[in-house]
């Protein structure tokens, strides 16, 4: 297979989150808008990850693997957040947001059950297009540790987790713009 410089993708992706279930942007072409919201700057790259696990099928007459069933899917968009604000730092700790400059625990009944997020992810397409990845319902499911350093900046790293949504609505939607 000859290599196609245009299909080889580096650059950016621009992360947004918005509620589950909001309403996604009618083409690839529209900028999101209310409501998702940028987060503002990453650092070291966006990334998504899809990590399939199978089980085996095999049988004792051989001994090879005879076939594999996929079992488990997990969808996950990964970045550390550069903007080390407290909207942030809600968000990657699925807390409510901070009000009057001041972020506290969800401690009521209701932190048993946090609010699902969407993520919308543009990044570049192969062509210099771009490509936007929409996980529709996720969680963040990651522990979140804030370093102040000397020498260092100041992170929120967030891995926010997919989750199944429903028969007639796939859980991401990976679409590239081709013009």
């Amino acid at each position: 297979m000859p290599v196609t410089s245009t299909n080889l993708i580096q650059g950016p992706a621009t992360l947004y989150v918005g509620t589950f279930g909001a309403t996604e942007p009618a083409t690839i072409a529209t900028a999101p808008g209310v409501p998702f919201t940028d987060v503002g700057g990453t650092k070291d790259g966006v990334e998504l990850t899809i990590a399939d696990e199978y089980a085996v099928l095999d049988v004792d007459q051989i001994i090879y693997e005879i076939a594999r069933r996929r079992i488990k899917r997990v969808v996950s968009i990964k970045t550390s957040l550069a903007e080390a604000t407290l909207a942030n730092l809600a968000l990657a700790t699925a807390n409510t947001a901070p009000t009057a400059n001041v972020l506290t625990a969800d401690d009521t009944v209701t932190a048993f059950s946090p609010a699902y997020g969407a993520v919308l992810m543009d990044g570049i397409a192969p062509g210099g297009f771009r490509r936007r990845v929409i996980v529709r319902k996720t969680l963040p499911t990651d522990s979140v540790g804030m370093a102040y350093k000397k020498d260092g900046q100041t992170l929120l790293p967030v891995t926010w987790t997919g989750h199944w949504v429903s028969t007639s609505i796939p859980p991401f939607k990976i679409e590239d713009a081709t013009s």
